[in-house]
């Protein structure tokens, strides 16, 4: 299938927005990255996503598909002729999705609370509550990774596409508060999975380093603080 019309608005530190590059990416689908900037939303965005006004965005020969786990499935089914994102059987594909809606609706909001959070008593319980999700993810990798390498098996599916897109923040919200969430004592199996996906080739080049999402949380506070006082 002709990939020349697949464009992707999106913004590189954004962990939903690297699902849709990873997708595409082990599909091997060429596709023009359409960066965004902090602050302001370009018209084609307004356009292309007129309900929640917000990334990403895939414009497949001109239609605009929205929601980064709606892209994934998207991807799934339109380049069929690659690896399968999705798993085959209905329960597997079920709990992928049940893991996945944890993820965005409970866990990652948790996350990005800890980087709000005024009081150190607050921060902690945060942490404390998001390394209960973390522990609970370690038990889900074992029920659907089944012994292998990935929470798809033998390579990266929907689950670990979901999970995955947060590591790099997750890695700079332990940096930042001098925690760790995944480790070899508390779950070693998610330990070495992120290992194995962060280096993976539909991976590397697109999850962005530790330090420099390090110093993009510094910028959006800046950003955030500035905004708020204006």
């Amino acid at each position: 299938m002709a990939t020349s019309d697949v464009k992707l608005i999106g913004a590189w530190p954004s962990p939903f927005v690297m699902r849709p590059r990873i997708a595409l990416n082990i599909k091997s689908v060429g596709y023009e990255f359409l960066e965004e900037t902090l602050g302001s939303k370009s018209q084609l965005l307004l356009e292309s996503n007129p309900v929640h006004k917000k990334i990403p965005v895939l414009i497949h020969d001109g239609k605009p598909i929205c929601e980064s786990l709606v892209i994934v499935e998207y991807i799934d089914e339109v380049w069929s002729s690659g690896p399968t994102i999705l798993p085959s059987d209905p329960y597997d594909r079920a709990l992928a999705r049940f893991w996945a809606a944890y993820l965005d609706e409970k866990w990652f909001p948790t996350m990005r609370s800890i980087a709000t959070a005024k009081e150190e008593e607050d921060r902690k319980a945060l942490i404390e509550q998001a390394g209960e999700g973390v522990m609970m993810l370690e038990d889900a990798f074992s029920r659907c990774s089944k012994g292998k390498g990935f929470f798809g098996g033998d390579q990266i599916g929907y689950l670990d596409i979901a999970f995955g897109s947060f590591l790099g923040w997750l890695r700079a919200i332990e940096k930042m508060n001098g925690v760790k969430l995944i480790d070899e004592t508390k779950t070693p199996s998610l330990l070495k999975w992120a290992t194995s996906f962060s280096s993976h080739p539909a991976v590397k080049d697109v999850l962005p380093e530790t330090e420099k999402l390090v110093e993009f949380a510094k910028v959006l506070a800046k950003f955030k603080a500035a905004s708020s006082n204006s």
